[in-house]
């Protein structure tokens, strides 16, 4: 089984050490991991901002660059489902797409795949969990509220493998935290306000940190957090689960 990294723009800019994070733990478990040199942004930012002609090339990039491996990991909820649900419709008549059937959520990829039932090391602390909207909604990582399910959430599931780790979710688990990639731009007052909401649900759960699979997410309520001089510390759910590696 050949994987191939897929570190998203903002993670390599903003965050490299949920890179970091990710290669470890999948090499860790004995996988075979390669990270191509040269790979770009995906595409979702020119999309979502109505110019879809120009992620195009952006897509087609993607899929030569990735093209030899089994699976395609990437340590993001909303990079990942854009090339799942979007690229197909992008590149039909313009180039053979074969990266939406084998791209995956880190922890999508752990879960359902790996099927992890152990992880070493420790994180003793009180974590509350956020589930970002795409991978509720779109690449089901956890059970949306608004409908009629068994409820389940495989980020949790992951976590609780940690040692010494308190998972706990806020009220309104599922809720969006405002974000919304050009949602935040386009609309800032709403997208502050639903972020000072959603950190106080997670900071009423008297939680450490927060945690969850997407940096964009964690980047937003951390603002929050740090414009209101909170308390409370962001991780992504990858630097915890590598915790000790």
């Amino acid at each position: 089984m050949k994987i191939g990294l897929f570190i998203p723009c903002y993670v390599d800019a903003v965050y490299p050490e949920v890179g970091v994070a990710t290669y470890k733990l999948l090499t860790s478990l004995g996988l075979d991991v390669e990270y191509p040199l040269n790979q770009t942004c995906c595409g979702q930012p020119m999309a979502n901002a109505g110019f879809e002609k120009q992620a195009i090339p952006l897509a087609e990039k993607f899929e030569d660059k990735f093209k030899g491996f089994d699976y395609v990991v990437a340590p993001s909820v909303s990079c990942t489902a854009f090339v799942k649900i979007n690229y197909p419709r992008l590149l039909q008549g313009k180039h053979e797409c074969t990266t939406s059937d084998k791209i995956m959520d880190v922890v999508e990829f752990l879960h359902d795949v790996v099927k992890v039932d152990k992880l070493p090391g420790k994180f003793p602390h009180k974590v509350s969990l956020h589930n970002s909207c795409h991978g509720v909604r779109e690449l089901g990582l956890s059970s949306p509220s608004e409908q009629n399910e068994p409820k389940f959430n495989k980020i949790k599931d992951l976590l609780q493998l940690k040692e010494g780790i308190e998972v706990v979710e806020p009220e309104r688990p599922d809720e969006c935290c405002g974000f919304g990639g050009m949602f935040s731009v386009e609309e800032t007052a709403v997208c502050e306000q639903m972020g000072k909401d959603k950190v106080k649900r997670h900071m009423d759960t008297g939680a450490e940190f927060i945690t969850g699979p997407d940096c964009s997410c964690l980047m937003h309520m951390a603002g929050v957090a740090k414009k209101q001089n909170l308390n409370i510390q962001f991780k992504h759910v990858a630097e915890i689960l590598a915790a000790g590696l």
